[in-house]
């Protein structure tokens, strides 16, 4: 098995058994790709696990010669065949993981110089928001912040500096939609980057690239890993244009992923397909729950047929996933709700195994100005609801008690 470089994946055709006609990783269903990732096995011993190269450095067999690694922050075995895997099931040439979500948003600016503008999803992490606002603005780099699911918006919010485009596509927490297919249009008549973190529905539900994106973004810390066990996050594209430079960039910057974090992550990503099925129904069977609750005034999902941009969301995904966002009566419900839980745990994050509730205001939105939170929709009523893969009744009785203690004022 030949371990080296970083070849486009479309030359990497070894070790994967004798061939066949029509047999390649190429036709693979995405469930076949997320258990099998980027080879079928390792070459060298034929284990069906990839091992962990837990080594930072790599000896050389002579002067000018090389196996393809040097030094683990450039590349690693277990790392390469993560980007690889991702890749693949984005449909993508190319694959870069670091070790968080946030690492890989800030290696994409990166791309740009200081005068360019980016316009950005209003509706979207606060970490997102603070990284941009906080700390890039004072580079020189212009951020505005648009509803980028309102066509007109979008197109007003456009400007001739305009360099890129970043939505996030079910957003973070109000599950607006954005058009995918119009924000490429719109972007590369102005010769810029479309970004699109598709941390929400995943690889398996949905694949910007296809839309006409240019890179796609994931906090491999949710959906993909799976298991609220370890961070990571992906740039994920086909342009050849911008390999080498988004690869320099992880490699200066040392923001790559360990090989033991990689190693987990593609153990989560096996059971991806599995995963995000049953996320998908908990997420239905909960949102319709809530919808039907006396103290809920308004449910968040992307999957009821009046949401606004249901047509929309249908035609550019395969699923809506198993997140729900939900807008409370009376906020005083809210300490009793997060207190009273116990199945459904009160935690940040999502995407995991486990359901978590969380009250984005005061955490994951904390950094957004309130005037841009109240105005995107965040405020004091509002919960978001990651659905995790337990029993479907046994989380509905969870939430069922927790609103019941809110009628008794307890």
């Amino acid at each position: 098995m030949d371990l080296s470089g970083r070849t486009r994946l479309a030359d990497e055709d070894e070790c994967r058994g004798p061939p066949r006609k029509g047999f390649s990783p190429e036709n693979f269903a995405r469930d076949t790709l997320a258990v099998h990732g980027g080879t079928l096995f390792e070459g060298l011993t034929g284990a069906v696990s990839v091992p962990i190269y837990q080594s930072s450095t790599f000896r050389h067999p002579g002067l000018g010669e090389s196996t393809g690694f040097d030094y683990s922050r450039g590349t690693n075995p277990t790392r390469l065949e993560l980007e690889n895997t991702v890749a693949r099931l984005e449909g993508a040439s190319y694959g870069l993981a670091f070790g968080s979500g946030m690492g890989a948003i800030s290696a994409f600016i990166k791309l740009f110089k200081p005068g360019d503008h980016i316009l950005v999803s209003e509706d979207l992490y606060g970490g997102t928001y603070r990284l941009f606002n906080d700390f890039y603005r004072h580079y020189g780099f212009s951020f505005s912040w648009v509803d980028t699911s309102d066509a007109d918006k979008l197109r007003a919010g456009m400007g001739d500096n305009t360099r890129a485009v970043f939505v996030e596509t079910p957003s973070n927490p109000m599950m607006k939609v954005t058009d995918i297919r119009l924000c490429a249009e719109l972007i590369h008549k102005n010769r810029g980057i479309l970004a699109v973190d598709n941390t929400f529905l995943s690889p398996y539900f949905q694949n910007p690239l296809a839309l006409g994106a240019d890179l796609v973004v994931h906090s491999g810390t949710k959906y993909l890993g799976g298991h609220n066990d370890t961070l990571s996050g992906f740039l994920v594209h086909s342009r050849d244009d911008l390999e080498e430079p988004l690869r320099n960039i992880q490699k200066s910057e040392g923001a790559c992923l360990g090989p033991f974090d990689s190693w987990l992550t593609l153990r989560g990503i096996k059971t991806l397909a599995l995963r995000m099925e049953r996320h998908g129904q908990n997420g239905r069977r909960i949102a319709e729950w809530l919808r039907g609750n006396g103290r809920v005034e308004k449910v968040f999902y992307t999957g009821f047929e009046d949401h606004p941009q249901f047509a929309l969301s249908s035609s550019q995904a395969r699923g809506h996933g198993g997140m729900v966002s939900f807008y409370l009566k009376d906020s005083a419900d809210v300490p009793v709700i997060l207190r009273s839980v116990s199945l459904i745990l009160f935690a940040e994050s999502l995407g995991g195994v486990e359901s978590l509730i969380t009250y984005p205001l005061v955490q994951t939105h904390s950094a957004i100005p309130e005037a841009m939170r109240l105005s995107a929709g965040v405020n004091e009523r509002l919960m978001r609801l990651s659905a995790g893969i337990e029993d479907p009744d046994d989380l509905i009785a969870d939430l069922d008690a927790a609103f019941g203690r809110c009628k008794r004022g307890c």
